[in-house]
């Protein structure tokens, strides 16, 4: 897989970080922008992942999902960007295609038992019910498809990608079994440095703020950016820890220059308590 995304292809990492498992989504949306050979550095969680793309002896930066359009936000992953001091350089919308995997000449009359991680088999639970399988839940889908190759099973098929397919040389046996044909996850790029290639093709942002928490604080910041011709294409509450209550804003603004964008952050100045800006990247394309 090419890089797909609209934005300058890079030089290519010393490696990526990535959650899960070779084979997981992660891996496929690291392919689609930095290229199919980007090698990968498989971590368990998403915090390790923030602290191996920190490392610069460690890795070229990471991938890191931050929301599903079906299943929303992952909270816990704004805050880890807060605290992480990585940039946001650039973001990758997957379509999410599930398929039924299983080892070379196994036929779907074989099949006893489905492997795959709980929110895979819930989002084809359609299909499955078709079927009196016996559904095992797991902790990763490329994980599953890796353990059907492992021990050449005739009566077990996994859900996963099709990358994790062709890399644990099993059959797409029934491809785009998930419920839900319109599917993405949105990925950030993150690492350590902004290269000027990325700030000249910029037109996107990933911005935090803080207001004074008093009547019509938050609208005078939404009218700052809405008077300066952005379009706000995410607005999300995040509270701060120690405080009652009280909440800062993740915000993804989309411009047209930087200049426009830095005026915007100007005014915002004013009618905010703090201003921080995670990076400006190219937007990515959302594409089938």
């Amino acid at each position: 897989m090419e890089n797909t995304s609209n934005q300058s292809p890079l030089s290519l990492p010393e490696g990526i970080a990535i959650q899960g498992y070779e084979g997981s989504f992660h891996q496929v949306a690291a392919q689609q922008y930095f290229g199919k050979q980007v090698p990968v550095i498989c971590c368990a969680t998403f915090r390790e992942v923030v602290k191996i793309a920190a490392n610069k002896k460690e890795s070229g930066g990471g991938m890191m999902a931050i929301e599903n359009s079906i299943a929303g936000s992952i909270l816990p992953n704004y805050t880890l960007l807060e605290k992480s001091g990585l940039k946001v350089t650039g973001e990758v919308y997957l379509p999410i295609k599930q398929h039924l995997l299983v080892n070379p000449g196994v036929t779907l009359d074989q099949v006893k038992e489905v492997h795959s991680h709980h929110m895979a088999i819930q989002q084809c639970m359609e299909y499955l019910d078709k079927y009196d399988w016996k559904l095992v839940e797991t902790e990763d889908t490329a994980l599953s498809a890796k353990h059907v190759h492992q021990h050449r099973s005739k009566h077990i098929a996994a859900i996963a990608s099709k990358l994790a397919a062709e890399l644990f040389e099993l059959e797409v046996l029934v491809p785009n079994i998930h419920t839900q044909k319109s599917n993405y996850t949105r990925f950030l790029v993150l690492q350590r440095e902004v290269t000027d290639e990325i700030v000249e093709t910029a037109n996107k942002a990933s911005v935090n703020f803080e207001t004074d928490h008093t009547k019509g604080s938050l609208v005078k910041a939404l009218n700052v950016i809405a008077d300066g011709g952005i379009n706000l294409s995410k607005l999300q509450s995040m509270p701060i820890a120690g405080t009652n209550f009280k909440y800062s804003f993740h915000a993804d603004m989309e411009f047209e220059t930087m200049e426009q964008f830095h005026t915007v952050i100007d005014k915002m100045g004013g009618v905010t308590q703090q201003i921080k800006i995670y990076g400006v990247y190219r937007n990515g394309n959302i594409a089938g």
